[in-house]
């Protein structure tokens, strides 16, 4: 059931990864929309007509979530033909949504439900007014659809019948599925969404505390993988706010921008998203502590490893490059970590500060300071003072742990601690055989050549692999044999930054390469 759940949260960031790119055009806009930056930007204007529309446009994937996330979750959940279970998603997520429609229409009245456009927990998806089961509708069909796709793609059928072979039969087969969804969802989810709109006023209510306990619970939960559920029902989700708080800050960041009331007042609900905090202000402290504790011997190799880490994480929010470099080796120092991140989240909440903030700098800046900062820079230079204390705070509390556990972080023991090690595995060079590909090109394909070749023989080789799939920074695998797999300083030596190894269930932290290295090791094993 874990490695389902993790398989699941893995299967998430396929479309969840999209969201910082639009963000980043959608606050652009709005940066140039705004009159106290670019006085020329006037209602009417020829300016603002063009901007506008690249402002509608920068916001399709935040208005079409769910459709986002029933076409990227077979991406990663297929076994087999992801592209086929692709296309089979999207029909059964449209004939899900066509049916709900279909019993509404008829039995309004029975149901209580007021069927018209513009009605609270109705939505229009492709042509159909439907319930607003927001990603959890998509989520649903794609996650039957792509259990019928793993199943069923193979099935051997009757010579007369072939033409119905692969995805053909597992439409047909979704079919009554879809069906029967839809009847338990008219039936469970009106109650579900009165439920819901209880939910967030217990939730708004808890205040400070509910602000805590949900970054605690999103940061300690991260070495299991389950931390994907604990943001992702809220971010994306209707828990808190319909469409999610990324969805509702995106439609409402022209008009926080032009208020000048707190922004904790306009939108209560971003002391939710404050968990990049830990991860801008806090992995930057945890990279000096590391650093500094290190032998002089082992200064130079320890800075290699950390840098391109935390501009990782301070850049993007993707903290897993610099958080497994000590979990296995010192979980204190992890539960520390989930501590003072909560904390400083907190405390950020009590002085003000709300917003999109839950991934990095450069969110950061596009979606929160560049357009807020006309009317709500004060906050923001709070922000940053107590985000610049906690660096601080963050780097003593790790340095005092680290020397007075005397914890093995990078650095501190006799081991190679090379983040890209140049293995000469099987001398494996290979040239290039393009004459317009660069060195720089060549040398980096090299390296992820040679780290597949090395993983895909430390996991005991193309037959002793039963599923491949990755999230943003990890290998997730599962395998035949365990003991077929070789030891931890192995896929050290080779370039990874950790392994996870729970029998047949082997996770191992690459970072952002990790989708290269997943395509080399695919291309091995074909």
């Amino acid at each position: 059931m874990r490695n389902t759940i993790q398989r699941f949260g893995a299967a998430m960031f396929v479309p969840v990864l999209l969201f910082p790119a639009a963000g980043i055009l959608l606050g652009l806009t709005v940066v140039l929309l705004n009159p106290h930056l670019f006085p020329f930007a006037t209602e009417g204007s020829t300016y603002v007509k063009i901007l506008g529309i690249l402002q509608k446009a920068s916001m399709v994937l935040f208005q079409n979530m769910p459709m986002l996330f029933a076409l990227g979750l077979p991406i990663a959940l297929a076994k087999k033909a992801s592209g086929r279970a692709v296309l089979a998603a999207f029909i059964s997520y449209l004939t899900f949504n066509y049916f709900i429609g279909g019993i509404i229409d008829v039995w309004s009245e029975q149901l209580g439900i007021n069927y018209q456009i513009g009605q609270a927990g109705l939505i229009q998806i492709c042509g159909v007014l439907t319930l607003d089961t927001s990603i959890v509708g998509s989520i649903l069909t794609a996650s039957f659809t792509v259990w019928l796709h793993n199943r069923f793609y193979d099935l051997r059928l009757p010579e007369w019948a072939n033409v119905f072979t692969g995805t053909p039969i597992i439409v047909i087969l979704s079919f009554p599925l879809m069906l029967i969804l839809a009847i338990l969802t008219v039936i469970v989810w009106p109650p579900i969404q009165s439920g819901i709109q209880s939910l967030q006023v217990i939730i708004l209510n808890s205040g400070a505390i509910g602000v805590w306990l949900f970054t605690f619970l999103e940061r300690i939960l991260i070495p299991t993988g389950l931390h994907h559920f604990v943001y992702g029902p809220i971010y994306f989700g209707p828990i808190v706010t319909d469409g999610g708080t990324v969805n509702y800050w995106i439609s409402h960041i022209s008009e926080f921008a032009d208020s000048t009331k707190s922004l904790t007042e306009l939108f209560p609900q971003g002391g939710f998203m404050l968990i990049g905090m830990g991860k801008v202000f806090g992995c930057t402290g945890i990279s000096m502590a590391i650093y500094s504790t290190a032998k002089p011997e082992n200064k130079k190799m320890v800075f290699g490893l950390l840098i391109g880490a935390t501009i990782t994480a301070v850049l993007t929010g993707i903290t897993e490059p610099i958080e497994f470099t000590f979990l296995f080796i010192a979980p204190m120092l992890f539960l520390a970590h989930a501590l003072l991140a909560a904390t400083m989240a907190t405390i950020m909440f009590m002085f003000g500060v709300s917003g999109n903030f839950y991934l990095g700098v450069i969110d950061f800046i596009f979606q929160n300071w560049l357009p807020l900062g006309a009317n709500h820079w004060v906050t923001y230079v709070i922000q940053i003072v107590i985000g610049l204390t906690f660096t601080i705070i963050y780097y003593f509390v790790f340095k005092f742990l680290i020397l007075r556990f005397n914890l093995m972080t990078p650095g501190r023991a006799d081991t190679n601690i090379k983040l890209f090690t140049k293995a000469d595995y099987k001398n494996s060079k290979h040239n290039s055989t393009t004459s317009t590909q660069t060195d720089e090109e060549e040398k980096q394909n090299d390296e992820i050549r040679q780290k597949a070749i090395a993983f895909l023989e430390g996991l005991g080789g193309k037959d002793n692999i039963s599923h491949l799939t990755n999230c943003a920074t990890r290998l997730r695998v599962q395998i035949n044999n365990p003991e077929l797999v070789y030891d931890v300083e192995y896929f050290q030596s080779n370039g990874a930054i950790n392994i996870v190894n729970k029998g047949k269930s082997i996770q191992i932290i690459v970072g952002l390469t990790v989708p290269l290295v997943r395509e080399e090791i695919n291309a091995l094993i074909k």
